[in-house]
């Protein structure tokens, strides 16, 4: 019997139900991420949303209310669901979607690994002042592992396309933390590096360490860092697939505007929320996005 040709397969060829039930929890999730994939071809941006979706539940699992070894169970079976994706099996909408990216796109397990890896960190203990090679391993598991993965969803999987996801990677938690640092600090953590706050006098504790008046100089000296973060990824994206590159692009730019609106800001006041105007992130996309 003739296959209808107006009868089109489904991305990656998962039922559409799947696609529509991970499309559906990523877009709830209210984040730029969600518009920023759609320049992605139908294949390439769903296995972004199922990667998406694996992280969101994960970061889900250590950040929530629960015990430790609560937490650490559910990080380990989501250990168990990734090698299960490498034997082509699935438990739901989402690792369903998986087994089809890795084997469509060579996702690498120890990429996801890496990320619960960064989970798990968060989860055995509340983050205070880390050294700086403890929060450069951080950065890397939880963003530039994330990184990895993606840039083999957005179709180039180079050594170019590895060392934007190590840089990028960094420079968009960098960001994070220097954005969150009041809403860290309410929950006990402090992110910023011991060797920058004991250099500038600034004690190992959270509630202390945002109102000390020293702080804007080591807020001012991990920017200044994540800058240089974002100038690497913008030399390593042009040795690799502008195409594949425009996801990686748009969401590295959206970014260094927010940082460059935080230095602007200052450190003072840390309840000042910042945040990109609509207007500015349609520029974004237009211009990273869509050209």
């Amino acid at each position: 019997m003739a296959l209808n040709p107006l009868v089109s397969t489904p991305p990656l060829g998962v039922a559409q139900a799947d696609l529509d039930e991970v499309e559906a929890l990523v877009r709830r999730a209210g984040t730029s991420f969600y518009r920023g994939m759609r320049v992605l071809p139908p294949d390439r941006r769903h296995a972004m949303y199922a990667i998406y979706a694996f992280c969101r539940i994960v970061d889900d699992i250590a950040d929530e209310e629960g015990t430790v070894p609560e937490k650490l169970a559910g990080l380990a079976a989501w250990r168990a669901h990734v090698a299960g994706l490498y034997r082509g099996e699935y438990e739901g909408p989402v690792t369903r979607i998986l087994v089809a990216a890795v084997a469509r796109f060579q996702l690498r397990e120890e990429d996801f690994v890496a990320v619960i890896d960064g989970m798990r960190m968060d989860a055995e203990t509340v983050i205070v002042a880390p050294d700086l090679m403890t929060l450069d391993l951080y950065c890397d598991r939880v963003a530039a592992a994330v990184g990895r993965l993606s840039v083999r969803a957005f179709g180039d999987s180079s050594e170019a396309a590895d060392k934007v996801a190590w840089s990028l990677g960094r420079a968009l938690q960098l960001t994070n933390i220097l954005r969150d640092i009041k809403e860290d600090a309410d929950r006990g953590r402090l992110y910023l590096p011991a060797e920058y706050l004991d250099e500038a006098g600034i004690p190992h504790d959270a509630t202390a360490a945002v109102t000390n008046p020293a702080l804007p100089r080591v807020c001012a000296r991990l920017a200044a860092d994540a800058q240089r973060h974002f100038r690497d990824a913008r030399a390593h994206m042009a040795k690799c697939d502008p195409a594949a590159m425009k996801p990686a692009r748009l969401m590295g730019e959206t970014y260094a505007a927010i940082l460059t609106h935080l230095e602007k800001r200052g450190w003072q006041d840390l309840t000042a929320r910042v945040n990109l105007p609509t207007w500015r992130k349609l520029w974004l996309l237009i211009r990273y996005g869509l050209g």
